[in-house]
């Protein structure tokens, strides 16, 4: 029987090991941490279970709750409150995000509240990409010299820039436009615009949001997957960091080499030292909070200038999840805040959590004192490198070759199991 090594148990790993052992191969899984699940992750807060990472997954192309689905979690998948997130512009104003968009990309660049943000003018220049031809831009493959081309700074800037920043940590200046929004290209040139290719792709996914979660967290995610590679066989260890890999070897850091015909490397063997993201959790009782006066939770676009504000995003997860405010006393809400790590990694717990305080009061518009505060928690996460090293002979799965987002990572790693099996049998 053919052997595969997977280093590496985030949920790529572990999408991987299942897709390999169903395929018929021997797989063993190497996890460096005492837990399986990578950035899908959970903790206890007040007594709440809580996702500590992913909390959501795009359901555009029905990967995750495809899978979910064959996992038996069918039932388990929710859409978030469709009353949506709020957006904090530079000038300190918040409005309504837009609901017409992909990453913040507007379906209708004149539409009231897409000129709330960006202002008439900047929603007028954005309207100009239907005067422009469809090939313009199309070739280019970064999102942000692609919007900043069709539809110009301000949308780039207050609408673009605050979405991806809140969910993939990074300016769209940074981003390969077929990672994020796979399909957008190809439709601007079916349909001879940017903001008519949004309303095409819109229309075309499944109805309902473009996110979803899971009933409970998305940790069950895991559990369950880990579950079925027990039951089918796979060989998962625990506390085995890995010091190198090749073509048919893994070399354990404690000492030892593993052999296998086939070796996937679903982690990055090293990460820096400093966290890219750092989140904050409040669990306050606050009445002022039950109208969810921000929606679901808040995207900021850049401190304002003579603002004290550090977090890049709130998600007023009691607001945006039902089953979680069934979960918890009246009144009582779980508050998730996103910070840079740059500029929240060396600040202590202390810190942090008045930082956070201050920025959910500041960003929901409602006073919270410290006497409202149930619990606080912290974590810490490091971001992949993008575009991992590749290795002569290893399959690369994971963030670093697929992008971010759950969806991303789950097709690549189905995509590259799909490969490899064929390649077996062949």
């Amino acid at each position: 029987m053919p052997s595969a090594i997977i280093v590496g148990g985030g949920i790529a790993g572990l999408v991987m090991a299942r897709e390999l052992v169903l395929g018929g191969l021997d797989v063993t899984l190497l996890e460096a941490s005492d837990h399986l699940g990578g950035k899908i992750a959970r903790h206890t807060v007040a007594g709440i279970e809580l996702d500590a990472g992913a909390e959501s997954f795009a359901t555009r192309r029905d990967t995750v709750a495809g899978l979910a689905r064959q996992l038996g979690l069918e039932a388990a998948v929710t859409p978030p409150n469709p009353q949506g997130a709020w957006l904090q512009t530079a000038q300190g104003k918040a409005f309504p995000l837009p609901k017409t968009g992909i990453l913040g990309i507007p379906g209708t660049a004149l539409a009231a509240d897409v000129i709330a943000v960006v202002g008439f003018w900047g929603a007028f220049r954005a309207q100009l990409d239907e005067l422009m031809f469809g090939f313009a831009g199309s070739k280019e493959k970064n999102l942000g010299r692609l919007v900043r081309r069709r539809m110009g700074r301000r949308v780039l800037e207050r609408l673009v820039a605050p979405v991806t920043l809140g969910i993939h940590s990074r300016h769209p200046d940074e981003l390969d436009i077929d990672v994020v929004a796979p399909g957008l290209r190809m439709a601007m040139l079916a349909t001879g615009s940017l903001s008519h290719a949004v309303r095409s792709l819109r229309s075309a996914a499944p109805a309902g949001t473009a996110v979803s979660g899971l009933v409970g967290g998305m940790f069950g995610l895991v559990e369950v997957l880990t579950r079925d590679l027990e039951r089918f066989g796979v060989s998962i260890r625990l506390d085995s960091p890995v010091a190198a890999v090749d073509a048919s070897t893994v070399t354990l850091a404690a000492g030892g080499i593993l052999e296998a015909d086939i070796v996937v490397l679903a982690t990055p063997l090293a990460s820096g030292e400093a966290p890219a993201i750092v989140l904050a959790t409040l669990v306050v009782d606050a009445p002022e909070l039950d109208a969810a006066p921000r929606g679901t939770g808040m995207l900021v676009a850049r401190d304002p200038a003579d603002s004290r504000l550090r977090a890049k995003a709130l998600t007023h997860a009691t607001a945006k999840w039902d089953w979680l405010a069934a979960r918890v006393p009246p009144h009582r809400h779980v508050l998730r805040l996103s910070y840079d790590g740059a500029a929240a990694g060396s600040a202590s717990d202390a810190q942090l959590r008045e930082c956070a305080l201050r920025d959910a009061g500041a960003l929901l518009g409602v006073g919270i004192d410290e006497a409202s505060v149930v619990a606080f928690a912290r974590v810490d996460w490091n971001a992949p490198a993008h575009g991992a090293e590749a290795i002569d002979g290893v399959t690369v799965v994971g963030e670093g070759a697929a992008g971010t987002g759950l969806a991303a990572v789950v097709a690549h790693a189905r995509h590259e199991s799909g490969r490899l099996l064929e390649e077996v049998v062949h």
